[in-house]
């Protein structure tokens, strides 16, 4: 009996990985947005010869219409970075971050028919 319940298991969850797009089932979505969250300044005191580059920033990030509606809500990799399939239009990138440190802004963007809009979020760290 548990031989045959480990197929069946592993050949639903390949059917439910496998599920339709539900804007439209014929096609797949082919836009959207990408992009990295970063954090910065990561040293207390910034000097013209020693670079302290702005480090990879893991996130909760929410992608809203523009009359606030949350369409999506998704964690960034551990090196910040995202990539979520959209239909075209317009909408903000919302970071999840209660007006504390770090702190970014939301940021307006536009999808594109056929194309990813490549997006940089910079979290201010409060290091000064």
């Amino acid at each position: 009996m548990k031989t045959r319940l480990v197929p069946c298991l592993l050949f639903l969850l390949f059917v439910s990985a496998c599920g339709p797009n539900l804007n439209d089932p014929y096609e797949p979505i082919v836009s959207g947005v990408k992009g990295q969250a970063l954090i910065g300044p990561m040293c207390p005191v910034l000097q013209t010869d020693i670079p302290c580059p702005d480090q990879p920033h893991p996130t909760t990030l929410v992608i809203l219409t523009l009359d606030g509606r949350e369409v999506t809500r998704f964690q960034t990799n551990a090196e910040g970075e995202f990539a979520v399939n959209l239909p075209p239009g317009d909408y903000i990138l919302h970071p999840e971050n209660a007006n504390v440190l770090p702190f970014a802004a939301d940021i307006p963007f536009t999808v594109i028919e056929n194309q990813f809009t490549n997006i940089i979020i910079t979290f201010d760290s409060g290091i000064r």
